[in-house]
């Protein structure tokens, strides 16, 4: 069955002002969702993420193994949005992915990118 990766994207919570009462809102959404999906046999996998303030980004220059490396804090993007989770989804095709991401509840408070995973175990 094809996997799916739905990358959740909203504001940084460092930025958010949000108050404990919304946030535990917010998550009952999320736990709603997991049940929902989890019911499904649609979960494969998934976390959330520390903020972005716990992000290094590393380069390494030349564009070869080898190359010296160059850390930087925080993350690369400069976005009013940025990746705050993600679930691997286990679907029959791009449309139930897709089905399944629209119930996310990070598509209702920022973007849920749905997008194919590689198979490499040649199965």
């Amino acid at each position: 069955m094809p996997r799916y990766a739905a990358l959740i994207y909203g504001p940084d919570e460092t930025d958010d002002n949000t108050s404990p009462e919304v946030w535990a809102g917010i998550m009952a959404e999320y736990t709603d969702f997991g049940e929902a999906a989890g019911a499904a046999g649609v979960i494969g996998g998934g976390e959330a993420l520390q903020a972005t303030t716990t992000a290094t980004t590393v380069h390494v220059l030349g564009g070869a193994k080898g190359g010296e490396v160059v850390t930087t804090d925080g993350p690369f993007a400069e976005t009013k949005e940025v990746l705050g989770g993600f679930y691997l989804l286990d679907c029959a095709n791009l449309d139930e992915a897709l089905h399944w991401a629209a119930q996310i509840p990070g598509a209702w408070h920022g973007r849920v990118e749905v997008r194919p995973v590689i198979d490499f175990s040649g199965a």
